[in-house]
């Protein structure tokens, strides 16, 4: 578990720093779209841009980053986010944000990938959810605090967005810096929706569904927080409660999940959202602000902890080459639900008010929880077993990590995607044996 640790510190750096400044943006967006006049809806159609650009960039990051490798690809793609940032100082019309959003959608997609592949490839299924944990433990603090720099700046002025932009520049530090050896390019690059669908129907849906939802309470809670009566800097208090909320359940969820089938976490937590989201409601109808506050840090602890627990039960099945070809999957499918949900739930505020936004969450939560109960009833999996072996320095910087072989003889089937001796979402598959030579340099993802 320390052995791996060591291997991903850089790229948590990295990413973290990026977070901080991907954190203040999204704060800021809402209220300067807001400040400059534009509608709920122009607000919508700017986050749905945002989602657009992020599934076109699931397509390309895999062969992007086969092409240059995770270091050059994270360097070159910040660089050219900070870029689109102070781009947006310029931006007065609907359609320039959406165009500027949509083209930091595709960057971050190719960002997000590399960096959730660096991390998926140094972890086994024993203790992926805890790495996963670890790495988004790091970074959720980088985006709860993030929002709170609002008050450091005025809304309407550009210097909040060049702090956003010098960020974005520092988190090339740490991956320009790094001796570790990074992870081989992945041999697989193509996104298999239908076939990671037949495998893990769950963790698909789960990635589409946290898109749906996620995506549009995050771009418009600010707007939410002012429309029942907060002030921008409370508002904007609402995406720290969130991400708190968020930090608090990502580790012992990451234990849990590896404990049990995963699914059941998945219910749970989509559960969760869903009576959180009418906890919301009630309590913004009778202006109860400090039950606001706190309602938010269960809805950031239930909903943002969704994805990494589909990641990891993706993960657990496919083979280890798929890795990275399974994360952009997931992340295209989260993003396809980024794209869609925010126009859905700027038309429930339009329609139903503020409170609109949460009827719509608890609504989707609701549909996706009766689905997962459907899956786990149909299909059981039993808890994944397994754990790290000796950790071998392949050089004076990098280590390898090889899973142990299973006690007791090798499942049945590998654990590949569907059109490479696919299995389905079944019961009590063992991880295969694989030399160290074949896992040097492994990796996992969130």
């Amino acid at each position: 578990m320390n052995s791996s640790l060591s291997l991903i510190w850089t790229i948590t750096a990295a990413t973290s720093l990026l977070q901080v400044g991907n954190g203040l943006l999204q704060a800021m967006m809402p209220l300067r779209m807001q400040a400059e006049g534009l509608s709920i809806s122009s607000i919508g159609i700017v986050a749905a841009a945002y989602g657009l650009g992020f599934s076109s960039g699931c397509f390309l990051a895999p062969a992007f980053i086969r092409h240059v490798g995770y270091i050059r690809a994270f360097a070159s793609l910040a660089a050219i986010a900070a870029v689109v940032i102070l781009a947006m100082t310029q931006a007065h019309s609907t359609l320039a944000w959406a165009l500027l959003r949509g083209l930091s959608g595709v960057t971050f997609a190719c960002i997000f990938t590399a960096t959730d592949g660096w991390i998926s490839a140094r972890a086994t299924s024993s203790h992926r959810g805890r790495i996963l944990s670890i790495y988004m433990i790091c970074t959720k603090i980088a985006l709860m605090l993030s929002p709170l720099g609002i008050a450091l700046g005025d809304i309407q002025a550009d210097g909040l967005f060049m702090a956003v932009s010098a960020m974005m520049s520092l988190s090339l530090l740490p991956i320009a810096a790094t001796t570790t050896e990074e992870p081989p390019a992945p041999r697989s690059v193509r996104i298999r929706v239908r076939n990671l669908f037949s495998v893990a129907p769950s963790a698909v849906v789960g990635s589409f569904v946290v898109g749906l939802v996620n995506g549009p309470v995050i771009a418009i809670t600010p707007v939410f927080g002012v429309s029942i009566g907060l002030s921008q800097d409370k508002a904007a208090a609402l995406l720290f409660a969130l991400q708190a909320g968020s930090l608090l359940l990502q580790w012992p969820l990451g234990w849990l999940s590896d404990r049990s089938d995963r699914r059941y976490v998945i219910a749970g937590l989509a559960a969760g959202t869903s009576l959180v989201s009418l906890v919301i409601l009630l309590a913004s109808m009778q202006g109860a602000g400090m039950l606001i506050l706190l309602a938010f840090a269960a809805w950031g602890g239930f909903s943002l902890c969704i994805y990494s627990v589909c990641v990891a039960h993706a993960c657990d099945i496919v083979e280890h080459d798929q890795i990275i070809s399974t994360v952009g999957t997931l992340l295209f499918s989260w993003a396809t639900g980024v794209t869609i949900g925010p126009l859905l739930g700027a038309m429930a505020m339009a329609l139903l008010g503020p409170g609109g936004l949460f009827i719509y969450s608890a609504v989707v939560s609701l549909a996706f929880t009766v689905f997962v109960v459907v899956r786990i009833s149909q299909q059981r999996r039993a808890p994944v077993k397994g754990g790290f072996v000796d950790i071998s320095p392949t050089s004076s910087a990098a280590a390898t990590l090889a899973p142990r072989a299973e006690v007791g003889g090798a499942g049945p089937e590998a654990h590949s995607l569907p059109g490479e001796s696919a299995p389905v979402e079944g019961a009590d598959r063992k991880p295969p044996q694989r030399s160290t030579a074949e896992n040097a340099t492994v990796e996992t993802s969130s």
